[in-house]
């Protein structure tokens, strides 16, 4: 009977840790921004290049609005165009920190109880620039407030992902002319 309860005691707090971490993943190497300020980061953001995913398939002019919910947590709509169907298509979601408010590691959810990991790991002093990575390698965005950005940081966001290993070259560059 002790042996049963120890086995019980002992899978709880793994089983937790394993889901804990799995909504707050980040590529090894990778290090989210410090010091992060949610306010300064809500409202629009265009995407100016990811890597493809299925969500995100044929659609170009897409952008993400972060606005603060009345429970603490953060509205995310993204919106896009899908060049394909020809429409505008948009999915509403929520994120909220995976652990400290000033770190910039946040889980996103748009379909119900299931979390992604969203990492902030590179932004300007201005938040005008983003790069955002997933749990692992098969996630990137490169964001901007603006439709274009300028090459220089372009450059910097794309040595820092080679760096941690991702194939820059397999980035969609986002169509902003709509």
């Amino acid at each position: 009977m002790k042996a049963k309860r120890f086995a019980k005691s002992v899978w709880i707090p793994i089983f937790a840790v394993v889901i804990l971490q799995a909504c707050s993943q980040i590529p090894q190497g990778a290090v989210v921004v410090r010091f992060f300020e949610i306010e300064k980061y809500l409202g629009k953001w265009y995407e100016i290049a990811r890597l493809d995913f299925r969500y995100e398939k044929n659609l170009n002019n897409t952008t993400a609005e972060y606005s603060l919910n009345r429970d603490g947590t953060i509205k995310v709509e993204n919106k896009g165009y899908n060049y394909q169907e020809k429409k505008w298509v948009s999915f509403v979601g929520k994120a909220k920190f995976a652990g400290a408010e000033n770190i910039a590691m946040l889980k996103v959810s748009f379909f119900g109880p299931f979390y992604s990991s969203y990492n902030v790991i590179a932004l300007d002093a201005d938040y005008k620039y983003a790069l955002v990575v997933g749990k692992n390698k098969n996630y990137l965005w490169i964001l901007s407030r603006e439709k274009t950005i300028p090459e220089d940081v372009k450059q910097v966001y794309l040595k820092m992902a080679e760096d941690l290993g991702y194939k820059t070259s397999d980035l969609v560059w986002v169509e902003h002319d709509k």
